[in-house]
């Protein structure tokens, strides 16, 4: 698979292209300054890595609950999510 790298304006320019690429199975990495910041890749590649990370993070769940760690009611998770965040940590 050869790997296309454009720019955000060339990107911005020609984004029917890449996504034809993608459709393809042709990836294409765009860049800012040089450096990647983004890609747009064939629909199924995305959705494998969004399976591959949902795994892993099962994985590390099971593992924590293993050592026994503890768990919390979904008031307590939304609380926590939802919390202002701490200006005072360094």
């Amino acid at each position: 698979m050869t790997e296309n790298s454009v720019t955000v304006r060339e990107a911005r320019a020609q984004l029917a292209d890449h996504i034809n690429r993608a459709e393809q199975g042709m990836p294409t990495v765009i860049t800012r300054n040089g450096l990647p910041v983004a890609a747009v890749v064939p629909i199924a590649e995305y959705e494998a890595l969004e399976e591959a990370a949902d795994v892993l993070l099962a994985r590390e769940a099971e593992a924590v609950l293993a050592e026994g760690g503890g768990t919390v009611t979904m008031a307590e998770l939304l609380a926590d999510l939802f919390a202002e965040p701490d200006r005072g940590a360094a």
